[in-house]
């Protein structure tokens, strides 16, 4: 995956980010909005910061929040800043080495992320169908373990990724139809048969979108056939709410997502993927706080 290795098959040793628009006074529109979508990373950083210095939010619920938390800030920071300068830059290109680490870390935090809305998911389900027994099962041990496995698939599975897509020569053009490097639309410039990275990515996002996403449903099944033989109460209505918080969250993410990466290169829309790729990137990022957390009565005791 170095240098070298794609230096003889390929003669682009840099890429051209075209962006959202090639008219200036539309960027300069753009740019004065995207950074109060940007300054969720803030928010996310306020949560984080809340769930470690508040002993009452020391769960695993709050836990798995703070690391969402942690993967969405990511994201906005590694394209929001670098889509921000080229609104307002003539030049908007990316090495080739910027856009394979790009493309890699992308990867890794999406795919850490789908798998721990599996893990959120099994952590409401212990909470509400087995209340007594929920300290014993959710152990601290537990849950980082489950956090160490969201992240090693991460890192693995984004290496298969990153390899198959770099095995591919790009001789030229080196415009890229995205405001950053994403696999879908780098895949579009190679000059060579992109059948068997199709294959591929259905295979991966098979297993790592639909896979995780599969028990969400079951543990929520389960989670509502008890609620709705407990009596209606306050309890009832904050259980459905903590549940509804989770799967909007959910809808956001993955929606898009398996859009983007189960779908062969060739029925791609440059245009359409640059717009989820935007929604589930930037504004997703902006929103989970508000829809996960800032309605959240301990997280609004713990900030005052």
């Amino acid at each position: 995956m170095n240098y070298f290795f794609w230096e003889k098959h390929s003669s682009v040793s840099e890429f051209f980010l075209l962006g959202f628009s090639r008219d200036s006074k539309i960027n300069i529109i753009l740019f004065n909005i995207f950074p109060f979508l940007c300054l969720s990373t803030c928010r996310q950083g306020l949560i984080v910061t809340l769930i470690h210095l508040d002993s009452c939010l020391h769960t695993p619920m709050y836990f798995f929040l703070s690391v969402l938390s942690l993967l969405d800030m990511n994201y906005v920071t590694i394209t929001a800043p670098q889509m921000l300068v080229h609104l307002v830059c003539q030049k908007k290109t990316i090495s080739y080495i910027g856009c394979v680490m790009q493309m890699y870390i992308f990867l890794v935090l999406g795919i850490s992320e789908g798998w721990l809305f599996s893990v959120m998911a099994y952590d409401r389900y212990v909470a509400i169908c087995h209340p007594l027994r929920y300290k014993i099962i959710m152990s601290p041990w537990l849950c980082g373990a489950m956090v160490v496995f969201c992240g090693l698939w991460g890192v693995s599975c984004s290496l298969v990724y990153i390899v198959f897509t770099i095995r591919l020569p790009h001789c030229g053009p080196n415009e890229i139809n995205h405001f950053f490097c994403e696999v879908p639309a780098v895949l579009k410039l190679a000059c060579a048969d992109t059948s068997l990275n199709d294959q591929v990515d259905c295979i991966l996002g098979f297993i790592l979108l639909l896979v995780p996403l599969s028990f969400i449903p079951t543990y929520y099944i389960c989670i509502s056939a008890t609620i709705l033989r407990i009596p209606f109460t306050q309890s009832q209505l904050k259980a459905f709410s903590t549940c509804t918080s989770h799967i909007t969250v959910v809808t956001m993410f993955c929606e898009p997502t398996m859009s983007m990466y189960m779908k062969p290169g060739a029925d791609a829309s440059p245009e359409r993927d640059e717009k989820l790729a935007l929604f589930y990137n930037v504004f997703s990022a902006f929103l989970n706080p508000i829809i996960y957390s800032l309605r959240n009565k301990d997280v609004k005791r713990a900030f005052l």
